[in-house]
């Protein structure tokens, strides 16, 4: 490059728009999108590392898609060529493959071929990209803004990761706008440039996530307002409406004005007036309201105003929110329209409030049981009688049976009062001629027998109702993980933290379900580590869980110098990660402090002190009375030893401690899991081993303490009669938090 053509770049650059002049450099200067390029995120750690696989940009105008592009242009090792696919043609992608086969074979460097807005090149032109992108010669980058499963060559795609952008937020165009502000080199920093917050909200709002809309107001507010006497360029409202070309609706998101404008819409279409109902909500989507608040008081609406008198209305709203989604702005308003016009003049009916009557009968008049024949008569029918007298609808004509369903005190009660718009028209006279036949029925219904409890009560199979759990551990392991990752609720960006990978059971699972995100696993010993490592082995570079190897004392430590001080997980997994911490409370505390502020941290934690004794597994007929209370106060000593963290806590002193230290929303559920186990030789040797083994005083250790060697000698024995190779049943209590910030 001469001198002329360094000095014509430099014009250009220094007369480009403002928004072209504050595209970010480096991923630093990046604002937004958080959920792709964040710390310890999938793209930003393969962009640091320079591991790039074919990728596709998909979102909005102004998200930030070119951008990406050009910060991965500058920090690359491979060669980077840019073209447009508006102007490019087929001679540009041949160009283009040539330069990319000449660099490969010259320097073995890699070639990267952003293609921006790529779903305008026609079917011919993505075929002729194919090959080189499958056998390597050309990484693709794509930015579109419509969906490339739709719009792009489906092999294009099938060979591509997809990172779809969402639309900035207002907090990230507020910090764009600010960054161009105080920016001494490409924006105004060297001016004295001050914008009132509400003239700065209204840019935003109307910007509508567009960052570039954003940048171009500001930049107009900027160069055509007056100088102040004291050398200060003042943005206020007005001047900010003019800047963007539009007016300011008086609305605010939170305060009433906002409350009366969806009241008024609310109360518009529940009087099926659909022109004041597009009025008002027209009012709102200008203002910048968020669709989807909007939907939802119209999803509430479909069945509190309409409600049985048209039962479609919500599954037309539904479907217009579904769409709305998968279209967006500014198309999506047609989605908004139809579904405000269909509930606005459908049918009106409120007898969803029936409801109501029945939750507040249950609250405050008579409780009454079960009636007999309503009951559950596959326990105990034999027994207690339950179910007798019930009849079958099925099995009469038209699948209905005049009897009554509530309790004694309550027959006769009616809450659903059916209107007569609409369907529910149509259901009426059939939902009153079903009571005038209950209310018939109700002097023929069977009263409690008040001798059914003497029945024969000592049927033991009577007992046996709740289904058995058969089958290996790794089934009963397999239910705690889907539990666990149920409540987690993972999605597909999310940073993921196993506290406690072992052998991955939640770590390759939580992987599978964050495709565009990450996971980060603690090893907490060398042969967990061995074990990830040699399945990570075999995983792809960029979607390979990452292994952090427990060194310290803190596994947070740990976590922070590998993964970075900065970076926040969405959600911390974890299985029997407190069992044998002594500062459980501080433990979870330090967890919270890697967690983003919305995220959620699921955790299964067996409970050992709410287990299973092997006092309950003794026939005491076959037990002498002294050596079984030896074995029962052993035991009761070994589970509530206070300085064995393992055993010195339950379920519900853990929780009354963490809610007493740290202000947190715990969701907590205690579970009994009850297993088949069959009780090998061995391991009653094991309950009777020396503390050296295992630094910790054994059930023997704690007998020998209280009885003679031959007692000690004879309870061994008796366990081993009565248990050796014996199948039990093995009771586990496993504890299931859910904790997330207040």
């Amino acid at each position: 490059m001469d001198l002329f053509e360094e000095r014509k770049n430099q014009m250009i650059q220094r007369n480009a728009p403002l928004a072209d002049r504050m595209r970010p450099r480096t991923l630093d200067e990046y604002i937004g999108q958080e959920h792709i390029i964040g710390q310890g995120r999938l793209l930003r750690r393969a962009i640091q590392i320079d591991q790039l696989s074919s990728l596709i940009f998909y979102g909005p105008p102004g998200t930030g898609k070119t951008t990406l592009a050009r910060i991965i242009a500058n920090t690359t090792k491979a060669s980077f060529i840019s073209i447009n696919a508006v102007l490019a043609g087929v001679k540009d992608i041949r160009d283009a493959i040539d330069s990319a086969q000449k660099t490969l074979s010259l320097y073995g460097k890699r070639t990267i071929l952003f293609v921006d807005e790529v779903h305008r090149f026609n079917k011919a032109q993505q075929d002729a990209l194919l090959p080189h992108v499958e056998n390597g010669i050309l990484i693709l980058i794509g930015a579109t803004t419509e969906n490339p499963y739709f719009e792009v060559n489906k092999a294009l795609v099938s060979r591509s990761r997809i990172f779809q952008l969402r639309t900035l937020d207002e907090t990230d165009l507020k910090a764009v706008a600010y960054q161009a502000i105080n920016d001494k080199d490409r924006g105004y920093g060297n001016r004295d440039v001050t914008i009132d917050d509400d003239a700065l909200d209204h840019l935003v709002k109307v910007a509508n996530g567009d960052a570039r809309g954003v940048l171009n107001a500001l930049e107009l507010a900027v160069e055509t307002t007056a100088i102040s006497q004291e050398s200060e360029i003042h943005i206020t409202r007005e001047i900010a409406e003019e800047s963007i070309q539009q007016r300011a609706v008086l609305y605010d998101r939170d305060g009433d004005v906002h409350y009366d404008t969806i009241s008024a819409f609310i109360k518009s279409v529940r009087g099926s007036d659909p022109d004041a109902a597009l009025y008002w909500m027209g009012k709102m989507v200008y203002a910048g309201e968020d669709p989807r608040f909007i939907f939802r008081r119209m999803i509430i609406l479909a069945c509190e105003d309409v409600g049985m008198a048209d039962p479609h209305a919500l599954g037309v709203v539904m479907d217009a929110a579904h769409a709305f989604d998968y279209v967006g702005l500014p198309e999506g308003r047609y989605h908004l329209a139809h579904a405000c016009l269909y509930l606005a003049t459908a049918p009106k009916s409120n007898s969803s409030m029936a409801f109501f009557d029945a939750l507040n009968a249950v609250q405050q008049e008579a409780k009454d049981d079960v009636p007999n024949h309503l009951r559950d008569g596959n326990r105990d029918k034999e027994g207690f009688g339950h179910g007798d007298g019930y009849m079958y609808p099925h099995a009469y004509r038209d699948h209905w049976v005049a009897q009554q369903y509530l309790p004694l005190s309550m027959q006769g009660k009616v809450f659903y009062q059916p209107s007569d718009q609409g369907y529910e028209k149509g259901i009426r006279e059939k939902v009153t001629l079903n009571r005038e036949a209950q209310i018939e029925a109700m002097v023929e219904q069977e009263q409690t027998d008040l001798f059914s409890l003497t029945g024969n009560g000592n049927d033991p199979e009577r007992d046996k109702w709740l289904e058995r759990t058969l089958g290996n551990r790794g089934v009963h392991l397999g239910v705690i993980r889907e539990k666990i990752l149920a409540a987690a609720d993972l999605q597909r960006e999310d940073l993921v933290l196993d506290c406690n990978a072992r052998t991955g059971l939640l770590t390759f699972a939580a992987s599978r379900q964050t495709p565009d995100g990450s996971v980060w696993a603690v090893a907490h010993d060398d042969k967990s580590q061995n074990t990830l490592m040699s399945v990570v082995s075999r995983m792809d570079l960029l979607t390979r869980p990452q292994i952090i190897r427990k060194k310290s004392e803190s596994i947070i430590e740990d976590i922070r110098s590998t993964a970075g001080d900065s970076v926040r997980f969405d959600k911390i997994l974890g299985r029997n990660v407190l069992l044998n911490i002594v500062q459980k409370v501080s433990f979870l505390s330090d967890c919270m402090g890697v967690l983003n502020v919305s995220g959620k941290m699921a955790l299964a934690e067996t409970v050992p002190s709410e287990g299973q004794r092997i006092s309950d597994l003794i026939d005491l007929t076959r037990t002498e009375t002294g050596l079984f209370e030896v074995l029962r106060d052993a035991e009761r000593e070994l589970f509530n030893d206070g300085s064995d963290p393992l055993v010195n806590w339950t379920s519900a002193s853990l929780i009354e401690t963490i809610q007493e230290t740290i202000p947190l929303r715990i969701h907590s559920s205690l579970h009994i899991d009850t297993s088949h186990r069959r009780i090998a030789p061995k391991e009653i040797d094991y309950w009777f081993r020396t503390e050296a083994v295992t630094g910790r005083k054994s059930l023997g250790s704690r007998i020998a303490e209280r009885a003679t060697s031959e007692q000690v000698e004879k309870i061994r024995r008796l366990l081993h009669v009565q248990l050796d190779n014996k199948d039990v049943e093995w009771k586990t209590a496993i504890l299931f938090m859910v904790i997330q910030n207040q």
